[in-house]
């Protein structure tokens, strides 16, 4: 049976740590590094994406997406991006994926939130990118019911290697049991075929009560995505603690708000429980919540010191947490950009294998991140 590794966050200004407590404090950072800026003065951006050709896309939460070209942020944005969005101060354009097949077809997919401040959830839509505009804008899905909330949407997006498209949604904040409800969206992760349709394979396609969209269920708030040799990892907000980085499975129940190790922000206990039968265990847990705004898994040259590893940019903690998950399953972490003192809400990998970061909030920058020593 998986041993769930909580962690205080508070201690992890000892520098590693393990999963049975701390270990002793490092002399230096796993690796050297220079911090560059790309560009300034960014409005609460959300996602960074990059296109095959070197090229990459920023979307910006009072919807825009912007281009980043020979590592300058073009001032014009994108044309061509549906009116009527959602423009929240989190939401709007949020998460952006890049179809695997984009070379013969320049599709790119974002996901935003729809409706209004008393009706809203997370629509995903398909253009076509040609030179600094897109065409051919196609809703492809929608996420029901509406929520009463513009907190907890998710909307983090990843392609598995069967080209299906993974989504995350969250609990809506105040509707937080619906994420046991397998008849709607809420508090889950759904899988997409390219298409916007449930895939005749998803785990729970013609049982009578369930949304066929739904890959895995019991949620909170879930804006980390990454896939490790075919496998979904999720990292998700808890309330008052309890932020946990997941392993999918498919059709399985990761147990809000039924299982949790936070609290809610009144201090009340949310469940009694932080393990019930039939529930998967977090690989991870951390309390209090430093709020993971995404997820990385690093396979580039450039950090050799980090391949293989998770980087979990944080926002309310203002780091990223180095997660290494060794073979038998014991975990050691280590924070990094501790130094900038800023909410970090993404964190891709480049081509050439540099780290581009992007800080959050209003006059947000984008980093470049690059080793000390060329």
């Amino acid at each position: 049976m998986r041993v769930t590794v909580l962690l205080n966050v508070l201690a992890l200004s000892l520098g590693l740590l393990g999963a049975v407590g701390a270990m002793p404090a490092t002399a230096a950072p796993s690796a050297a590094y220079r911090v560059e800026t790309i560009a300034e003065g960014l409005d609460r951006p959300w996602a960074i994406a990059f296109l095959p050709d070197g090229r990459a896309l920023v979307s910006e939460s009072p919807g825009r997406l912007r281009l980043v070209v020979g590592g300058v942020l073009q001032a014009t944005t994108v044309a061509g991006l549906p009116e009527g969005m959602y423009l929240d101060k989190h939401d709007g354009p949020m998460d952006i994926a890049i179809d695997p097949r984009f070379a013969e077809n320049g599709f790119v997919y974002l996901s935003h939130a729809y409706g209004s401040d008393a009706a809203n959830n997370i629509r995903v839509i398909r253009a076509r990118l040609v030179g600094d505009r897109v065409d051919e804008v196609r809703t492809l899905f929608e996420a029901l019911p509406l929520k009463r909330t513009a907190s907890n949407a998710g909307g983090r997006m990843a392609f598995l290697p069967d080209e299906t498209l993974l989504l995350t949604i969250g609990d809506a904040f105040i509707q937080r049991e619906q994420a046991q409800n397998p008849a709607n969206h809420l508090g889950k992760t759904l899988r997409l075929t390219r298409d916007g349709r449930a895939p005749a394979d998803n785990p729970f396609m013609g049982k009578p009560g369930v949304a066929p969209e739904i890959y895995t269920l019991g949620h909170r708030n879930a804006q980390g995505i990454a896939v490790v040799d075919g496998v979904a990892w999720i990292a998700e907000h808890g309330p008052r603690g309890g932020d946990e980085l997941n392993r999918l499975k498919p059709g399985a129940n990761y147990g809000w708000p039924l299982v949790t190790h936070g609290v809610d922000y009144t201090w009340a206990r949310v469940s009694p429980y932080t393990e019930l039968p039939g529930m998967e265990a977090p690989v991870l847990s951390w309390t209090p919540s430093p709020a993971p705004g995404g997820l990385l898994h690093y396979t580039g040259t450039l950090f050799p010191a980090w391949q293989g590893d998770f980087l979990v940019p944080m926002l309310a903690a203002k780091r990223v947490q180095r997660v290494r998950i060794a073979a038998d399953g014991s975990v050691s972490q280590e924070a990094l950009f501790a130094e900038l003192n800023v909410r970090i809400r993404d964190l891709r990998q480049a081509p050439d294998g540099a780290l581009w970061m992007l800080t959050a909030g209003k006059n947000a920058r984008l980093l470049r991140i690059v080793p000390a020593t060329p």
